[in-house]
């Protein structure tokens, strides 16, 4: 059985982020993304934690503060999938989403991903910054090809 090392921590001004389950905000999240929201999906409360324990977490803190989160869905090889990224709106517009897609490209489960996906309404612009291309057929659906 391999030992997976633990992914540090990263650092944007004063904006850290790190892959630590054990940092999140479950009460913070579960409001932001189950509750009726821009973001909701009517989770009962009760299964939010398996999409925690089941997903590549990403969570964004402004000092001790938890003020945004991403999470993959992977088979650390051939697809993988962005879901649920937001910042706290007080913190847009500052670099932070940017940091936060840089630091989860580099987790060593995901870099070498052959196939990227996610879904937005609005963030097109931040994700054409990765490469991502719209799918023409909806465009909510964002897909990145990585080639070797």
């Amino acid at each position: 059985m391999a030992l997976r090392v633990p992914y540090p921590d990263g650092q944007h001004q004063e904006i850290s982020f790190t892959a630590d389950k054990t940092r999140i905000d479950l009460n913070y999240l579960f409001q932001l993304l189950c509750v009726p929201s821009q973001y909701s999906t009517g989770l009962p409360y009760e299964r939010f934690p398996l999409i925690i324990q089941n997903s590549i977490c990403f969570s964004v803190f402004h000092h001790d503060k938890q003020i945004g989160f991403a999470r993959v869905i992977s088979d650390d090889s051939e697809f993988a999938s962005l879901w649920d990224v937001f910042i706290d709106a007080p913190y847009r517009h500052q670099g932070i989403g940017q940091a936060l897609l840089k630091y989860i490209f580099q987790h060593p489960r995901l870099r070498g991903i052959f196939r990227w996906f996610l879904m937005t309404e609005d963030a097109h612009g931040l994700y054409h910054k990765f490469d991502f291309k719209t799918e023409t057929y909806n465009p909510y659906i964002m897909m990145k090809v990585n080639t070797i």
